[in-house]
């Protein structure tokens, strides 16, 4: 038997402290930032959306809600100049409204973006674009006809760790990725009472996993998969109805990505981001998905833990925006562009399966 044999147990490697790598993963910066924008839907998470917008110094002009004391409220928060109203088809009638951020659920959304996009408005949808890649694949083309531009908020895309590993990815500094793994543990009992959430059959899937399923095609960058394990359980003593645990697995040719989630975790929140490459390994690891302040950079002339700067419900709102924003401006398709998400909406193309 070898001497060199640890089973595993190595003696930890002296490493070298290395320059901090330059990664670019702030948010994209349009030139125009006063073009205006109109909201439609100011729920739960629209205040978000708001709060981002206002520090990015956007243009919001106007705000659409049945409830006008929600939207009044909102309004004078963030935007005191901006005007309110009740039915959005007040807001597709102004010409000079040119951006409509739609934030409603995917149903009530569907004829809301049909109205936007034939009005001439460029339009950001909030997630899951579609429900099925038919309505998808018709808003699409629909935009195409209508000469408007049609994203999507998949605003997790530049939450500042995720945006560091995916410009690391894409400038080759980890080399291919063999691996991804997401744990999550964190307390969603706050939607306990909310019918809306509460009656979603798979809820941290579908609603909060969203998330990771299209921030894993990023990483991934184009590798189509070749099938993906699904499983949802209920905890003990559950304070909401959906199964609180989840977990999912995506198997490609040469790689696998894994998720981990558990949206009852009353104490200790954690929130841990692995990426493993053929010539490095990315790490973010913080008490919470807003909270991800360094991110661990191995490589074989050493490591660096790099400060990260902003958090998700910021930068992350902000730059699917703001990428909206710039491509409107230079006539390009957004990276978060919808025929894109309308595919992650349903997970993978192709021959993927669910089991």
């Amino acid at each position: 038997m070898s001497d060199n044999n640890h089973y595993g147990l190595s003696p930890a490697k002296t490493t070298t402290e290395i320059d901090a790598p330059p990664i670019d993963y702030r948010p994209p910066s349009p030139q125009q930032r006063d073009r205006p924008i109109g909201v439609i839907g100011i729920g739960g998470i629209s205040q978000s959306h708001l709060q981002a917008y206002h520090k990015a110094g956007l243009n919001v002009v106007a705000l659409v809600d049945r409830t006008l004391d929600k939207a009044i409220r909102m309004r004078d928060r963030y935007f005191p100049a901006a005007d309110v109203m009740a039915d959005y088809r007040q807001l597709l009638d102004r010409d000079d409204v040119e951006v409509i951020d739609a934030t409603p659920h995917p149903l009530d959304r569907l004829p809301i973006l049909r109205d936007a996009i034939e009005s001439g408005k460029h339009v950001l949808s909030q997630k899951p674009f579609v429900l099925n890649l038919d309505d998808g694949e018709r808003l699409v083309e629909l935009a195409e006809k209508h000469k408007v531009q049609l994203a999507v908020n998949q605003n997790g895309r530049w939450a500042p760790h995720f945006a560091y590993i995916r410009e690391s990815i894409h400038s080759g500094l980890i080399g291919d990725v063999v691996s991804v793994d997401f744990s999550l543990q964190w307390d969603q009992t706050w939607i306990a009472g909310i019918e809306a959430l509460e009656e979603i059959k798979h809820l941290v899937l579908f609603d909060f996993g969203i998330h990771w399923f299209d921030i894993a095609t990023c990483f991934m960058q184009g590798r189509q998969p070749i099938d993906v394990f699904a499983q949802t359980v209920h905890q003990q003593n559950q304070k909401y109805r959906p199964a609180a645990l989840a977990s999912a697995v995506i198997r490609y040719a040469d790689a696998q990505v894994r998720m981990s989630f558990n949206g009852h975790t009353l104490f200790g929140e954690q929130d841990t981001t692995t990426v493993v490459g053929t010539k490095g390994t990315l790490r973010s690891t913080g008490p919470g998905l807003n909270n991800q302040s360094k991110m661990e950079v191995h490589l074989d002339t050493g490591c660096r833990q790099v400060p990260l700067h902003g958090c998700w419900f910021e930068e992350g709102f902000q730059g699917s925006m703001c990428e909206l924003l710039r491509a409107i401006e230079s006539s390009t398709v957004p990276s978060n562009n919808a025929r894109e998400s309308s595919i992650t909406s349903t997970l993978f193309r192709g021959d993927a399966q669910c089991r």
